[in-house]
């Protein structure tokens, strides 16, 4: 009987799948229909090589760090509506993605880079998901910039470091894990939970004192709420078994926080996306000042981030007149964190994941203090990418690999976490560039328990 309903299970799964891939592909159809037909005018090479590269252009004398702000040329603002505009500033797709902490998964991605037509100002999308391990994801994202300019000759100038964001959703995972505190927890202590949560939160971040600038300033509001229950990772305890977690595991169940975060840092780097040159360095306060329990708890966050050029090592470096000449780098990151007052479990800081120790399962180690260093070597292969197969004039931009290093510790009291034990993983992973401002990795990485693959929009650091 118990095999039997597991694999009606497992189908009703594989229908959901198949039903929201079966949605996209239709929505493709007719996306692609609708947006052949209007527009006929619109050139999509325009301010764009056949070969992808981007020429540079005059930016206006007025502009303040003219550095600091992305051309955007006019073949990527097609005017029109989402449908109008597919696969040009709008997409309508299936995704897959693979964790350790979720299993294999896929869903439809719908995103708009000119959502409400405002020559790219704003972005919006929804992400919805599901995956093997019964994780539920469904997420919203707006983004509007807050410094925007025309080009006289078509086309548009951004500046990336200022912006509006909300965001919120709804995420149920079934197979949280939970080893204990402190670097010196071992596989033998993992146990499972199921994590329902859901969030909003809403954002600023500025430069000052002109667009552009070194110092920039973030704050943001944050609620979320947490619903716990028995986990499901096949031949593990639950978290709120007895002779485990139980009383941690009750404190933090039907939980809610209000967040106010701050940040604080001072950024030389070229790109907040894809950034080639320069340094940061920064603080952070996320302070849970309104919780269930009438507790309070802060999470107080230092880091420094240093990028190098280095000589090309499959290509000629693109030239001085390109917009975004391909770069080889050498990047490296350094950051170190602590509490005080009062959270729950899963609040503290944790290593491991898709961008600490890449290595190791996310969560793997958590207390009230840690510290974590990351070192990659990143390089381009294909510097003039390739067009994608059905569509006019979209473009992989670039694809590359990176080498990298992660070590890091965690431990109660912030003294003693340089004193404690040193985890390490190291790994290689893939890059890929629609455009700078939009960079994909998948990161596989190797570690003393095993090969853990990640993935994700945006590189790590």
């Amino acid at each position: 009987m118990n095999s039997r309903l597991c694999r009606l299970h497992r189908a009703s799964r594989f229908r959901i799948m198949q039903s929201a891939f079966y949605f996209a592909a239709s929505m493709l159809l007719c996306a692609s229909a609708l947006a052949q037909s209007t527009n006929r005018e619109f050139d999509p090479w325009q301010g764009i090589d056949r070969s992808g590269r981007i020429p540079k252009v005059d930016k206006p004398a007025d502009l303040a760090n003219p550095e600091r702000w992305r051309y955007i040329p006019e073949g990527r603002l097609k005017p029109g509506n989402v449908f109008q505009r597919f696969l040009v500033s709008s997409f309508i797709a299936p995704f897959f993605f693979r964790d350790s902490d979720v299993g294999f998964g896929g869903g439809i991605a719908i995103t708009d880079l000119d959502f409400r037509q405002q020559r790219r100002r704003e972005f919006a999308g929804l992400f919805l998901s599901y995956t093997t391990e019964g994780q539920q994801a469904y997420q919203a994202v707006w983004r509007r910039r807050l410094h925007h300019r025309e080009v006289p000759g078509g086309g548009v100038f951004q500046e990336e470091r200022s912006f509006l964001k909300a965001w919120g959703g709804y995420e149920k995972s079934l197979t949280r894990r939970f080893y204990g505190f402190g670097a010196g927890t071992t596989e033998n202590n993992e146990t499972s939970y199921t994590d329902q949560t859901a969030f909003g939160r809403l954002g600023l971040e500025l430069a000052l004192p002109d667009p552009g600038d070194d110092l920039v300033v973030a704050a943001s509001i944050k609620g979320e709420w947490h619903s716990l229950g028995h986990g499901e990772v096949d031949g593990k305890p639950n978290t709120d078994d007895a002779n485990w977690f139980p009383e941690i595991f009750a404190k933090a169940d039907d939980y809610g926080l209000g967040w106010l975060e701050l940040e604080l840092r001072y950024d030389t780097r070229d790109s907040q996306r894809m950034p080639y040159r320069g340094f940061a360095v920064g603080a952070q306060i996320d302070s849970a000042l309104l919780q269930t329990r009438w507790n309070l708890g802060s999470v107080f966050t230092a880091y420094g981030t240093q990028i190098f050029p280095l000589p090309p090592l499959f290509h000629e470096g693109g030239d001085s007149e390109e917009e975004h000449p391909p770069t080889d780098t050498l990047a490296f990151q350094l950051q170190t964190g602590t509490t005080a007052g009062n959270l729950p479990f899963y609040a503290l800081p944790t290593l491991g994941g898709s961008r600490t120790l890449r290595g190791f399962i996310a969560g793997r180690f958590r207390d009230r203090s840690m510290w974590h260093a990351s070192a990659e070597y990143r390089f381009w292969v294909l510097t003039r990418g390739f067009p994608i197969p059905f569509t006019k004039a979209l473009r992989v931009e670039r694809v590359g690999l990176a080498l990298f290093g992660d070590a890091g510790s965690v431990a109660r009291d912030w003294p003693d976490v340089f004193s404690s034990r040193v985890w390490a993983s190291a790994g290689v992973g893939l890059r890929v560039t629609l455009e700078r401002d939009a960079p994909f990795r998948v990161d596989v990485g190797f570690s003393s328990e095993g090969v853990e693959v990640t993935g994700g929009f945006g590189l790590s650091f």
